[in-house]
């Protein structure tokens, strides 16, 4: 059994965790006052306002707002209709960030959209709306294969147009931005229910060509959002940071997503506050707007506060942390961290996996790629079986789990206790050198390659 150094904090915070309501009522509060949050809505700026409160309530300082311009969305009335072989309205939604077009094209049905089949059938591509589901682990693949990269890859063959399909029957159409970067997608996307996606597959499957026409309305328009920043000041120059975004999507109250993962790292901030004391670094706590379409509040972070990422210690991603099964730490390819936290997890008593992985997809990623020690709180082991009810309307406050959300709080509570107390820290932040390194490793390297052509591809189509 390790010695713990810090047995009186972890009783202390792990008690008070366990035993207060807070964090079920200000989940209460985010979702059944706020609603979705989606970013540019009253209810994103009432949260936000409402966790600088809170912050503020639990004796947090330098408590702010961080104002961030981008370009916002608004959703309106979309339409898919069937116009051969036969004629038929079928129910969608918009993809956020798609723009207002109509196009009138054939069907080509990518199914789970494997990277391969892309390459395989892109001539087939070329002038028609592609259609795939958000299956997240297409069959041979090893990794995550996002929306966008789906989305992308279609883009690239020359669709005029993308349909998402939700995998999981019952739940209805799943959202997700589909921008690229702050900028409007260069084609429509809207998203169907599995049953209404399956009619559309064996129909294209039975007569061998199906023409729509896919209409959205959708608006944009130059908004503003906010990162919510609260600190508590250590000794000494570092920074160890945990964040979650707390915009959810329009359709519903991201409960699981993300503001499990919200009240986890407010509750954290809350339990440090009162037990830790003055520790060697500063621990920053930041609440990111506008994940949703873009990362683009974490990304407005790390542009506006370049100067200050050299005393980034670590930052630690809580993003839907308190709806996580079997919660672990998963690094961003930082070999010489893994010692310390399968050391921290013996010393705790509460067994952790400790992983080693790189993904695009949520507010880590700015940060991994200024060279930034990075890390959050994911299950080692993956599943990849997908999001559930995440992104869905059905990802309702009824879902969440409390306990689960206290593990996330305590956890990740404890963690940053020892980030900010080890001594000699063996990561450092990495030159850009490193970081193009990093990606060019060979399990990285289709992912890598995939951004930069659409990066480029953007650069020279606009949108």
């Amino acid at each position: 059994m390790s010695e713990n150094p810090f047995l009186h904090l972890d009783q202390q915070i792990t008690g008070d965790i366990y035993t207060s309501p807070e964090i079920q009522e200000n989940l209460a509060r985010l979702c059944d006052e706020f609603g979705s949050r989606f970013a540019g809505t009253e209810g994103e700026r009432l949260a936000a306002e409402f966790l600088k409160t809170r912050l503020e309530a639990y004796g947090l300082k330098n408590v702010h707002l961080e104002p961030v311009d981008y370009l916002g969305w608004r959703r309106k009335e979309a339409t898919l209709e069937v116009l051969s072989p036969l004629e038929k309205r079928i129910a969608c939604i918009s993809l956020p960030h798609t723009p207002a077009r109509v196009v009138e094209a054939d069907l080509i049905d990518m199914g789970d959209g494997a990277p391969a089949a892309f390459e395989r059938r892109a001539d087939e591509i070329r002038g028609k709306i592609v259609m795939a589901n958000s299956e997240i682990a297409p069959a041979g693949v090893r990794r995550w294969i996002h929306r966008n990269e789906k989305l992308g890859r279609s883009i690239l063959a020359g669709a005029v147009g993308f349909i998402f399909i939700n995998h999981y029957p019952g739940y209805g159409p799943a959202t997700g931005g589909i921008g690229h970067k702050g900028r409007l997608a260069l084609v429509p996307g809207i998203s169907l229910s599995y049953e209404d996606g399956a009619y559309l597959q064996r129909l294209l499957a039975r007569e061998g060509q199906v023409r729509v026409r896919l209409t959205t309305r959708d608006e944009s328009a130059p908004m503003q959002s906010w990162n919510v920043v609260g600190e508590l000041p250590g000794e000494g120059e570092e920074i160890v940071a945990l964040g979650c975004h707390y915009d959810g999507h329009d359709i519903s109250q991201g409960a699981t997503d993300p503001a499990s993962g919200v009240v986890a790292v407010l509750e954290a901030a809350r339990a440090l506050s009162k037990y830790a004391g003055t520790l060697p670094c500063t621990l920053r706590f930041i609440f990111w707007g506008i994940e949703e379409i873009g990362l683009l509040g974490s990304s407005a972070y790390v542009q506006t506060h370049e100067d200050e990422l050299d005393r980034f210690r670590f930052y630690f991603n809580m993003d839907s942390a308190g709806a996580v099964k079997e919660k672990g730490v998963m690094l961003n390819e930082w070999p010489d961290l893994a010692p310390l936290f399968k050391r921290w997890s013996k010393e705790m008593a509460w067994p952790f996996e400790v992983g080693q992985s790189v993904n695009a997809h949520s507010d880590h990623f700015p940060f991994l790629k200024a060279g930034v020690p990075t890390g959050g709180m994911e299950q080692v082991k993956k599943t990849l079986s997908g999001r559930g009810y995440g992104h869905t309307a059905h990802d309702t406050l009824d879902k969440t789990d409390l306990t689960s959300m206290r593990e996330a709080a305590m956890l990740a509570a404890r963690l940053a206790l020892r980030i900010a107390s080890q001594p000699g820290w063996p990561a450092q932040r990495r030159t850009p050198q490193e970081v193009a390194a990093l990606f060019d490793k060979p399990e990285y390297q289709e992912a890598a390659a995939f951004r930069e052509a659409l990066d480029e591809y953007y650069r020279t189509h606009g949108g």
